[in-house]
């Protein structure tokens, strides 16, 4: 009994002031939790304030409660008196390692938040991405769904798509129709310039600001080439483009105007 008196009357110091350093570590982490759950919840209003988009919400709020977690941690050990100078070293080797490992993986989740982020597109925009053009169906932090028009599901990387040339067809609400009609050399020029503005004039979906334009682009092997220029609502393209054609070769035929075909000119030379 007596050592264990002589123990506790030489350690009483050490064992009160390394109370004191646990309780005050204890206290540190305990608000430092709550600092951090704020700043989070914060950090929430003014992502959701800027407009960014909700799928990439959680990552983000996830990544920086992390970051800040970690941190804390650190902290709260070495004000415990802990070396945390190899804690740290251990922690950068972790993630240099995991970084090499998900090289490819990381890569398409910074595509994802860029894509999040600058918005090139949305659900439901119709776009042309490598070589690929469909409707996005949804869009995660790692990969980008596109379904085409004949109903394939398409799965793209988001580090493939961010890197890429993006056409986005559908982000504009009007799209200009172009097409060339071509009509023989010794057709009625006028006559079927004159057929094509009227169907133009009489269908309600071309707009009438910009003008349409109908002039010859081109004076080709077998046919005078008339390009047509006329703006429509991107949500009628399709519908316009495909009337337009059929119309214009029933008035065409009606007219007696020729829509040629590619043709060449054989001489046969019969030599002794």
């Amino acid at each position: 009994m007596e050592t264990i008196k002589e123990f506790w009357d030489d350690n009483i110091d050490n064992v009160i002031d390394t109370g004191v350093e646990v309780i005050i570590a204890i206290l540190i982490l305990i608000v430092g939790l709550w600092i951090i759950k704020r700043i989070v919840n914060k950090l929430g209003k003014v992502l959701t304030k800027n407009g960014v988009d909700e799928t990439l919400m959680p990552t983000l709020k996830g990544f920086t409660k992390g970051m800040l977690t970690i941190m804390l941690l650190i902290f709260v050990v070495g004000r415990l008196g802990a070396d945390t100078s190899a804690f740290v070293a251990v922690l950068g080797a972790l993630g240099l390692a995991v970084g090499f490992a998900l090289q490819g993986s990381l890569a398409n989740f910074a595509g994802g938040i860029l894509i999040l982020v600058l918005k090139p597109f949305k659900n439901g925009d119709v776009i042309n991405v490598n070589g690929e053009t469909g409707s996005v169906q949804a869009i995660s932090i790692v990969t980008t769904t596109l379904k085409t028009p004949d109903n394939r599901v398409i799965y793209m990387a988001n580090g493939a798509v961010a890197g890429a040339t993006i056409t986005n067809i559908t982000q504009e609400p009007t799209r200009r129709w172009d097409f060339v009609c071509g009509i023989g050399y010794d057709d009625d020029f006028d006559k079927a310039k004159e057929i094509i503005q009227g169907l133009i004039a009489a269908d309600s979906r071309f707009h009438k600001d910009p003008a349409p334009f109908v002039r010859v682009g081109n004076l080709g092997d077998s046919s005078v080439d008339i390009t047509i220029r006329a703006w429509v609502d991107t949500s009628e393209y399709w519908n316009v483009h495909f009337d337009m054609i059929e119309n214009i070769k029933k008035e065409m035929d009606k007219a007696g105007i020729s829509i040629p075909y590619p043709q060449r000119d054989i001489h046969v030379y019969n030599e002794k």
